[in-house]
């Protein structure tokens, strides 16, 4: 896979130090302006005060860089109409010279050719609801199984149904660790009532497993999963309230397919006003703090 690397992602790597690979489609897509800006500033800033560095991915006139200047960020956080490019789309992507921000699966895919083992993001995406008859299943969930990285997230979307997205994890062997946690979180809150089999209490343990999955197995992936600040969390059956209301018009809207997630994602913004941008951007800085954490034990793991 032909790579741009930012100049500091390349002394960084020259230099051994612990990176942390953060998706563009958060920037592109899934935030409102300013807050997509302010995220981006707010996760490369927590990766670096836990001692690492940041590496946004992204497709910019079809070459896939990894870690972004200023400029660039900008570009994708001011530009209208960007393309969401995940791990199918990234051929077309590089052919049509394309931009865009990148999903779970396509950061997942430009990390691991870039040699970055650990990954944060806010949710990943899974099996989504009514899923028996539509059959929509998120790519993320085989790249994650297939692509020796580590993804430090705070769970699967609300909007998923997140038994059965733990359920096909479970089936493509990929292990989902709670971080000093034994419920799988609900994304903006910290308990689903699903329990976890396994579980880290900190970043030194979650190093080992990594070095255990990735350098004496050899193995694909595999997720940490963080609950969100207390701060800002939102009870998980006030969320599963208004998600249901959310389906139930997009029914009655017949509202389908493709557009049904993006459909509820603004419906829980604006039933949960302030709220639901607030917890969003306060677990995805969180996360990117765990991830450098992993990191920076990782680093120190392999002794350099």
């Amino acid at each position: 896979m032909k790579l741009r690397l930012s100049d500091e992602v390349t002394a960084a790597k020259a230099n051994g130090l612990p990176l942390v690979a953060l998706e563009s489609s958060v920037l592109a897509q899934g935030l409102p302006r300013p807050q997509n800006a302010e995220a981006a500033r707010r996760c490369e800033a927590a990766v670096r005060a836990a001692g690492a560095v940041p590496a946004t991915v992204a497709v910019l006139d079809g070459e896939l860089w990894v870690g972004l200047s200023a400029e660039q960020t900008r570009r994708l956080t001011d530009t209208e109409g960007l393309k969401k490019i995940g791990s199918r789309d990234l051929p077309v992507a590089i052919a049509l010279r394309q931009t865009g921000g990148t999903t779970v699966s396509a950061t997942c895919e430009v990390a691991a050719a870039a040699g970055l083992r650990l990954f944060a993001t806010g949710g990943i995406g899974g099996v989504h609801r009514g899923a028996s008859s539509s059959f929509d299943v998120s790519t993320d969930l085989g790249v994650l199984a297939r692509c020796p990285v580590a993804v430090v997230c705070a769970g699967a979307k609300s909007v998923l149904d997140v038994p059965a997205t733990l359920e096909v994890l479970e089936t493509l062997g990929v292990p989902v660790l709670g971080f000093g946690t034994d419920d799988f979180p609900g994304f903006y809150s910290r308990r689903s009532g699903l329990r976890l089999e396994h579980q880290v209490e900190g970043a030194e343990q979650a190093a080992a497993v990594v070095h255990s999955r990735f350098d004496e197995l050899e193995q694909g992936g595999l997720l940490f999963a963080v609950p969100p600040p207390v701060a800002t969390e939102i009870p998980g059956p006030e969320v599963e309230h208004v998600v249901e209301q959310a389906l139930a018009d997009a029914a009655a809207q017949r509202i389908t397919g493709k557009a049904v997630t993006p459909f509820l994602l603004k419906q829980l913004s604006m039933r949960l006003p302030g709220r639901a941008l607030a917890a969003n951007l306060a677990l995805l800085e969180h996360n990117a703090t765990v991830a450098a954490q992993i990191a920076v034990a990782l680093a120190r793991l392999a002794g350099r």
